[in-house]
């Protein structure tokens, strides 16, 4: 079972200190996909004059962008980033930025609309464009703070993941999430990607974790490595429903989401869908013709 962790102390605009580097103001944008809303991180110390940058802007909210505007008055922003390109996250970045003067720093954009459903808070926010393109293994430097940029892809082809050093703590976007598993939505979804950057964030050993959703998880690594058993098991739970004749996504969802909301059953078909892709990649299911969420999968 994952440790999940549901409650957490917020009130939508009011600027939380968190810990000693860091401040959160939550968005008003609460979804089955988002949980409470957008939480935007201030990193840097909370005095007159002192730098500060600020991670997951969020999306487009004028009482959002006033709270951001009124937690960091006083204090220059040195660096706008973003995590992915989703619309909960992305939009409010060129807004924010230019009110502060600062520059946009995220990995480079998807060249195309990748999403397979518009259900999901997850579509592209396809007018993003960072000022700075960030590949992974940058240090920024601070006023008393030092982020790295870690690439995370999988729950986005452009998941950037940004590490405070000074407290050993990683912002992990929609990578790992304290109150739910991510969504892995193909095509720009990627399960294998998504378990290669997971064992990747397992061996840093960090203090803390900070998603973009909901709580903190300050006891990583049982954490993780529950994350990880679930994804596993899921991937042989799929199998396993291949293997005994049900050889579409439409007939797998039903079977191992029956205890699910129907109204998530989308969101588990994509789950599903990539979990297939990547039992393809590795060579134990075949789709027919393509590997499209509508395919007929068999065993090999």
């Amino acid at each position: 079972m994952i440790p999940f962790v549901r409650d957490f102390d917020f009130a939508y605009g009011r600027c939380d200190q968190v810990s000693p580097l860091i401040r959160r103001v939550i968005a008003n944008n609460p979804s089955p996909f988002t949980f409470t809303g957008t939480g935007t991180y201030i990193i840097g110390r909370d005095e007159p004059g002192a730098g500060v940058a600020v991670i997951d802007p969020g999306p487009l909210d004028e009482a959002h962008l006033a709270a951001l505007l009124e937690a960091v008055q006083g204090q220059p922003v040195s660096h706008v980033l973003v995590t992915h390109t989703h619309r909960d996250h992305a939009p409010l970045a060129h807004p924010f930025a230019e009110a502060v003067h600062a520059p946009i720093l995220a990995a480079r954009p998807p060249q195309r609309t990748v999403h397979a459903s518009g259900s999901l808070d997850e579509d592209e926010d396809e007018a993003f464009q960072p000022d700075v393109v960030l590949e992974g293994g940058e240090r920024l430097n601070g006023d008393g703070w030092t982020i790295e940029a870690l690439f995370t892809p999988g729950h986005a082809s452009n998941h950037m993941a940004f590490v405070l050093e000074d407290e050993n703590a990683l912002f992990c976007g929609d990578h790992v999430m304290g109150w739910s598993t991510s969504v892995v939505a193909p095509p720009d979804g990627d399960m294998t990607d998504y378990m290669a950057s997971l064992d990747q964030v397992i061996v840093r050993r960090f203090a803390t974790l900070w998603p973009t959703h909901g709580a903190p998880i300050t006891d990583p690594a049982p954490f993780l490595q529950a994350y990880r058993t679930h994804r596993l098991d899921r991937e042989a739970q799929v199998l396993s429903q291949v293997r005994s004749g049900h050889t579409r996504v439409a007939d797998i969802v039903p079977v191992l989401y029956a205890a699910v909301d129907p109204r998530l059953w989308p969101a588990a078909s994509l789950s599903v869908w990539a979990h297939l892709i990547a039992l393809e990649k590795a060579g134990r299911v075949r789709a027919a013709p393509f590997p499209t969420i509508d395919a007929d999968w068999t065993p090999v």
